[in-house]
């Protein structure tokens, strides 16, 4: 891996020796009930955090029929709240081939859901070798979805019947179903029930915090929830403010609105500490999440905080593999802590890691098309985040391989700057229909850096 490990210290805007037992005191308090929904765009006081739930599924019966695929599950009510799940397993290198389908019980009305299948491949992943991707924790997973509020669910993990279609016959060990609570932002109302005149939680001032909001410090201000938008003169001005003076015209599309961690409510005690870099930026791979449609985009940040704890806590990543998100209005969200403007090193494409970064769609594209906003606002972060790096969105650059199942290690491929997931690894992501949409996302970041 050509990167190099930094310690939090080294991004630090001030000392931290004042913070102390009293940070320590704050994070050891138990979790009230979470309530789900909007995080409003400024403010700050205390924050709920979240939970993962993980319950092993079991083996399910099938009475006549001996050759039946093996199947696996489980019904469980009465449960704590949950808003996003998913399926893991022990060997992060086998894949589950069949099909994993869930329904829930909502929270606020107790009413099933219908069935609905939960993508049985999460197809991202720190590059083979690389210490992340070695890690005894990491496990192999599905892509979680987003269920909203709920309080019950059952699951069924059925594999495909060996010899159809290349099917296997078999279920990975260790089956897994993963319950995540998001939490409750600082920014959210109080939750439903929640104790009168209870004391402040927050896991914004620890740290970790710190070390990530300063990680932005040379283009926004300690503590900020949003990294404002620049016209395309301010964006030359830091770029040179940045890099230094350009031998010609710079090319770089105008800075646009970041939600920063801190503004979608990242529990930096959950990641691993100090960032982890790459050189530089040659490329940027569009992905979906994968984790459906039904969400809105006031809830946007609590999806986020629900796939950060999965990648984390239920996957074994250091951090969320994802160098930004954007929701269904367009919105752009900070993924990786590190600075938003460096090549911070993510894990969104297995083997193309490095040198690159990964901006994911929040939602599942593979017959739904993904909305105008959305593909505009990754278009305009391309503009911009590719620019700092002198890189033409519409043009072909080489990256090497770090290995994966389309590219053995060691191969210089010739990629599309603006490539999609598909293009580096044998998966179905970003769907069908936002790939679709790259050719548009090229032409239009292109013409944002003044080409």
């Amino acid at each position: 891996m050509r990167g190099f490990l930094a310690s939090s210290s080294g991004v630090l805007p001030f000392t931290l020796r004042s913070i102390g037992a009293a940070c320590a005191a704050v994070l050891t308090l138990t979790p009230a009930p979470p309530a789900f929904g909007s995080v409003p765009a400024s403010g700050s006081g205390g924050a709920v955090p979240g939970s993962t739930r993980s319950l092993p599924l079991v083996p399910l019966s099938r009475e006549g029929d001996p050759g039946a695929a093996p199947e696996q599950g489980l019904r469980r009510t009465g449960l704590g709240r949950f808003a996003l799940l998913g399926v893991v397993w022990d060997d992060p290198g086998t894949e589950l081939h069949g099909r994993v389908r869930v329904r829930t019980r909502s929270a606020a009305t107790g009413k099933w859901t219908g069935w609905q299948d939960v993508e049985a491949h999460a197809d991202h992943g720190a590059d083979p070798g690389t210490a992340e991707r070695s890690a005894r924790r990491v496990r192999g997973a599905t892509a979680p979805l987003w269920v909203g509020s709920s309080d019950g669910v059952e699951v069924r993990v059925r594999a495909e019947k060996a010899g159809s279609r290349g099917g296997r016959g078999a279920l990975p060990s260790g089956l897994r179903l993963e319950l995540v609570d998001p939490g409750r932002d600082a920014r959210e109302a109080p939750a439903a029930g929640a104790p009168a005149g209870e004391p402040p939680r927050t896991a914004l001032d620890t740290e970790a915090a710190i070390a990530a909001s300063g990680a932005n410090a040379g283009i926004a201000a300690y503590g900020t929830t949003a990294i404002p938008a620049l016209d395309r003169p301010a964006t030359e001005k830091e770029l040179t403010r940045l890099q230094g003076p350009s031998r010609g015209k710079p090319y770089i599309g105008a800075r646009p609105k970041i939600v920063t961690r801190r503004g979608w409510g990242a529990d930096e005690s959950l990641r691993e500490r100090g960032f982890v870099y790459t050189k530089k930026i040659k490329a940027a791979f569009v992905h979906h999440t994968a984790s459906g449609n039904k969400y809105t985009c006031a809830q946007a940040p609590s999806v986020i905080r629900g796939i950060y704890r999965y990648h984390v806590k239920s996957m074994g990543w250091r951090d969320i593999g994802y160098n930004f998100l954007v929701d269904k209005c367009g919105t752009l969200y900070e993924g990786r802590a590190g600075g938003v403007a460096k090549p911070v090193l993510g894990a969104h494409t297995m083997g193309f890691n490095t040198d690159s970064m990964g901006v994911a769609v929040i939602g599942s594209h593979g017959t739904t098309q993904p909305p105008g906003a959305a593909v505009t606002a990754v278009a305009r972060l391309a503009a911009w985040k590719l620019g700092l790096h002198g890189a033409d969105p519409r043009a072909k650059t080489y990256l090497t391989s770090g290995g994966g199942n389309l590219y053995p290690k060691g191969k210089k491929v010739r990629l599309n700057v603006m490539s999609g997931h598909r293009d580096g690894y044998a998966t179905e992501c970003p769907g069908k229909r936002l790939y679709a949409k790259l050719g548009t996302v090229r032409t239009s970041a292109a013409r944002y850096q003044g080409r």
